[in-house]
C-alpha cells in the first residue's frame, strides 16, 4: 500500500520565546514491511542544528527556537510505501540490548491493578512462558490475551489522560488513549519476562483522511519472530495502513516532539494530520 502523510504541528506561544530547544522524531523507519519513497520537512520558527540516530535508531533532529518567536510549525510530508507483515517486525536492531526492554519506567510500572491483570493472565507460568519457557504460540496467546484483556478493561476516551499519566493511574481510571493503552501492555509484558517497546506513528483510517493526532500501539519480543507489534486500542496486529515512526521504552523515548523553552509561560498547540491512500503506478 503507497501512503501520502501530511502532518503539520503548530505551537503558538504567549509571549516571545526567549530560547528554546526542540527533539524532533517524525521521520518514518525504514524497516520490514515499510519503505520511504520521499520525505520532507519544512520549519518555520526554529533552525536545524544537528541530525543524528539515537540509540533506537529513530532519525533524530535537534532545532533550536528562533530567540523572539510566537510560533513554531514544523510541517512532514511524503510517501511510504507498506506492506501486511501481520505485525511482525522481526530480528532485533539498534544500539540497545534486548534486557533493557524488561526495565519498567515511571510511565510503566504496573501497581496493584495491573499486577491483578498480570496474575488473570496466569502470574508466574506466563512469566516462565514470556522468559523463555513456553512455545512461541503459547507467548503469542498471553500477548494476544494481555492485549483484549486491556481493552476491554480500559475503555478509550479522549480528554481523560495525559501523556505523562503512568499506566496504572489509567488503570485506575479505566479510560485512556493509545499510548494508555500502551503503556499499560509495556508494563504487563514486561511483569512477564517478555522485552517490549512503544511505537509511535500513523494509522491511516477507513473512514476519514483528517486525523488531530497520530498513533501509538506497542510491540514485544517473542523468539522465532522477533518484533511483533499489537495495536491494543483496535484490537489488532498492525498492518500495511501503520507507518512506524520511532520507538523506546515508552512515550518519552518515541514522541514526535519533545522540547524547552524560556520566555513564555503558556503554549498552544496544534495538530494537522491528513494520512491517505495513493494509487501505485503500473
Amino acid at each position: 500500500m503507497r501512503l501520502s502523510i501530511n502532518h503539520r504541528t503548530s505551537y503558538e506561544f504567549s509571549m516571545p520565546v526567549a530560547r528554546g530547544l526542540q527533539r524532533l522524531r517524525l521521520t518514518p523507519k525504514s524497516t520490514q514491511g515499510q519503505s520511504i519513497g520521499d520525505w520532507q520537512m519544512a520549519y518555520e520558527g526554529i533552525t536545524l542544528e544537528a541530525e543524528y540516530d539515537d540509540q533506537h535508531h529513530n532519525r533524530t533532529q535537534l532545532a533550536s527556537v528562533e530567540p523572539g518567536v510566537r510560533e513554531v510549525t514544523i510541517t512532514c510530508t511524503g510517501i511510504v510505501d507498506t506492506s501486511d507483515q501481520a505485525g511482525i517486525i522481526g530480528s532485533h536492531t539498534g544500539h540497545m540490548p534486548l534486557w533493557a526492554f524488561l526495565e519498567q519506567s515511571r510511565l510503566t510500572r504496573p501497581g496493584a491493578r495491573m499486577r491483578a491483570l498480570i496474575q488473570r493472565l496466569g502470574g508466574e507460568g506466563a512469566a516462565a512462558a514470556g522468559a523463555g519457557g513456553g512455545s512461541d504460540t503459547g507467548r503469542l496467546d498471553t500477548l494476544h490475551e494481555l492485549s483484549y484483556s486491556i481493552r476491554a478493561d480500559v475503555a478509550y476516551r479522549t480528554g481523560e489522560t495525559l501523556v505523562t499519566t503512568p499506566a496504572e493511574d489509567a488503570m485506575a481510571a479505566a479510560v485512556g488513549v493509545c499510548q494508555d493503552h500502551a503503556h499499560i501492555f509495556l508494563g504487563c509484558a514486561r511483569a512477564l519476562g517478555i522485552p517490549s517497546r512503544y511505537v509511535s506513528g500513523y494509522l491511516m483510517m477507513n473512514d476519514r483522511i483528517d486525523q488531530d493526532a497520530g498513533h501509538a500501539w506497542a510491540e514485544a519480543y517473542v523468539d522465532g519472530l522477533g518484533w511483533v507489534g499489537f495495536d491494543i486500542s483496535n484490537g489488532i496486529s498492525p498492518d500495511s495502513r501503520y507507518v512506524r515512526v520511532a520507538t523506546g521504552r515508552d512515550y518519552g523515548e518515541a514522541a514526535p516532539i519533545t522540547g524547552i523553552s524560556f520566555g513564555a509561560h503558556e503554549t498552544l498547540l496544534k495538530v494537522h494530520l491528513a494520512v491517505e491512500q495513493q494509487a501505485v503506478e503500473q
